[in-house]
């Protein structure tokens, strides 16, 4: 005999595997659009929990994957800790994530210089222009400072 749970469980499984096959979810993202389908609770934490043991979800790989793509975009650190936060992602989790080779003036250098080109700035109002787009994207002030030239740009720090 067949119980309607069963049957539950496994449009669950399938819905949360398609959604999986087509890139990485996080536990938090993956339970919140099953839930929107109006899955019970009980059976999407089943699942949830059957998939992450499974190793087919799988939040650590999700931030990596996330962290790669963000640097990719020009986001600094703290936008995507942000990120990884909202997504659902543990304070430990976020961390291992970050805990990268990412070479964090480099690629606000390189954020600058594709949307600002690569003279420095001439004056105040440019130098602000480009601290806050620095913070828009998530970098720290002592990266962005260095950045723009206001502090000693050594790399070897």
């Amino acid at each position: 005999m067949i119980y309607t749970s069963d049957i539950d469980v496994e449009a669950v499984r399938a819905h949360a595997t398609r959604l999986l096959a087509r890139r990485e979810h996080s536990r938090w993202d993956l339970r919140r659009k099953l839930a929107r389908r109006g899955y019970d609770a009980d059976i999407l934490d089943k699942v949830l929990a059957e998939l992450a043991r499974t190793g087919l979800q799988s939040d650590a790989r999700f931030a990596e994957d996330y962290v790669r793509s963000a640097i990719g975009r020009g986001q600094g650190p703290l936008k995507i800790r942000a990120k990884l936060r909202a997504w659902g992602i543990d304070a430990e989790g976020v961390d291992n994530a970050l805990d990268t080779d990412a070479d964090w003036l480099r690629l606000a250098r390189k954020a600058l210089a594709k949307r600002f080109g690569t003279q420095p700035p001439t004056d105040l109002s440019a130098r602000v222009r480009q601290a806050r787009f620095l913070a828009g994207r998530g970098y720290p002030r002592n990266v962005s400072a260095r950045a723009i030239g206001n502090l000693d740009a050594r790399d070897d720090e």
